[in-house]
């Protein structure tokens, strides 16, 4: 009987001992996710991206339209053309020159789902055969890289997808890449018409590899080690943001990445819609005379609290251009 008391008490006391480490383990893996460390940026880039398919942003109106009586709608993505993959306008334009008036088989991907649809192009009357179909294969502006991650040589810039201007898909990505570019104007943000960030760069040099577009920004490789030139910070977790005095960084003339004092207004309960984690208002005097506030191609500009990382600027308030949203660092971080 003793015996059997003795066993059961040494199961006891190795099964605490396991519990233990496991406890322990998984309070070092919190603490490890805690101390995240990534390194604010806020430089404005040149965002080059060429779309996985072809969109379809509208159709002609002076002639038959074939593809819109196939079934075509505005944002489906053509991915195929007679089981053809197809990523630039001038592979599809090939192919229905090739296929002349015999049966075009067109895949598409519409809202997550695979489409397929069939249609005859017609011939005009300088012999070119056409769809009638506007499409787009790539788009490029201004954006603002939000951090570096030493740990693995990625960035995230935005906080936001990048959609097509017209149909307002998010562009799915085959490639694309950041360039240096040097902000040049500033139209400023009025109440009810976003301002803008008007700059220019250079095509022939390469700041980094893009390779995601989603919900939370862009992600990609940083190749350009010059551009690094704060240190890494602490990712906050959203309990730790706090309402009140904050800061962003943001180039909003030249090339010259400064340092603005903002306000967080309130912090949003997991689960937000569009990942709109903070509401936020520029306090700034120099960035107020500057833009009046949030403007297009500032979305990424990173933000930090009492020494920590918190996330980026990703929208602005139409009715008061001082006004804004972000997205929390460890939302984007979730989101690679």
């Amino acid at each position: 009987m003793q015996k059997a008391i003795k066993d059961v008490l040494l199961r006891a006391v190795v099964l605490s001992a396991v519990m233990a480490v496991v406890l322990m383990g998984v309070h070092n893996a919190y603490a490890a996710e805690e101390q995240r460390m990534l390194v604010p940026m806020g430089n404005a880039v040149g965002i080059k991206l060429f779309s996985d398919g072809v969109i379809v942003v509208g159709f002609a109106e002076n002639l038959s339209v074939p593809a819109k009586s196939s079934g075509l709608r505005v944002g489906d993505i053509i991915t195929h053309i007679n089981h053809s993959e197809v990523d630039t306008i001038e592979e599809v334009r090939s192919l229905v020159q090739e296929t002349g008036t015999a049966p075009l088989s067109i895949r598409v991907s519409r809202e997550e789902k695979q489409l397929e649809v069939e249609t005859v192009a017609i011939k005009a009357q300088d012999g070119q055969y056409l769809l009638g179909a506007w499409i787009r294969d790539s788009m490029a502006g201004i954006g603002t890289i939000t951090y570096y991650d030493p740990a693995t040589g990625s960035y995230a810039a935005l906080g936001h997808p990048i959609n097509d201007i017209d149909t307002g898909v998010t562009m799915p990505v085959e490639d694309g890449g950041l360039m240096p570019a040097t902000v040049i104007g500033v139209r400023k943000g009025e109440k009810g018409q976003p301002g803008e960030l008007q700059g220019s760069f250079a095509t022939g040099t390469s700041l980094g590899n893009l390779r995601a577009n989603n919900d939370a920004g862009i992600f990609g490789a940083l190749e350009a080690d010059a551009m690094i030139c704060k240190p890494a910070l602490p990712v906050a977790q959203r309990s730790e943001v706090q309402v009140g005095k904050a800061s962003i960084y943001s180039t909003v003339g030249g090339s010259e990445v400064r340092e603005y004092e903002i306000e967080i207004l309130r912090v949003f309960p997991d689960g937000g819609a569009d990942n709109r984690d903070l509401m936020l208002k520029v306090t700034d005097p120099a960035l107020l005379a500057a833009t009046n506030g949030i403007v297009q191609g500032m979305s990424g500009s990173p933000i930090v609290q009492h020494g920590k990382f918190i996330g980026a600027v990703t929208h602005v308030l139409v009715g008061d251009p001082a006004q804004g949203y972000g997205i929390l660092a460890s939302t984007m971080l979730a989101a690679v």
